[in-house]
């Protein structure tokens, strides 16, 4: 996968549903929620249904064509904790995505008494992973 994919994934994450305010947020017929991003011949995607469970996928497309995707599936395991404290510290941790590993968050972020990571196996253009949440020791969610 060339640094010229890479950089543009970067930034597609960080100013899609990482750094979202709201406005970028496309609601579908479909009942979907979908986030784009947009620079030069590449357009990101990133659609997905529920929000616990949620499914979905990323896609980018080149000059039209699509060219790389990500699958995912995650879920709150603990319902006693906040569904908006969860995905608030996991939009923390999606913006500290790295150039050796643009699939989700860092291999681990810590802030307050919550701790995100992320193990993937693979190369960006063919992986798998899986990454947690855990608040106060408890896993509490997790995405595949």
């Amino acid at each position: 996968m060339n640094k010229e994919l890479i950089n543009f994934i970067l930034k597609a994450k960080k100013f899609t549903y990482a750094d979202a305010k709201g406005d970028s947020k496309k609601i579908l017929s479909d009942g979907s929620k979908e986030f784009t991003y947009a620079e030069g011949v590449y357009v990101y995607r990133d659609r997905y249904f529920g929000s616990n469970p949620f499914a979905g996928q990323e896609i980018i497309f080149s000059n039209g064509k699509a060219m790389w995707a990500m699958n995912y599936r995650g879920y709150i395991l603990d319902k006693t904790v906040s569904e908006k404290a969860v995905y608030d510290f996991l939009k923390q941790a999606l913006r500290k995505v790295s150039k050796s590993k643009p699939f989700r968050g860092p291999t681990e972020f810590v802030a307050s008494d919550y701790r995100y990571s992320s193990e993937s196996l693979g190369e960006p253009a063919s992986f798998s992973g899986i990454e947690a949440i855990y608040f106060k020791n408890k896993k509490i969610y997790e995405l595949y």
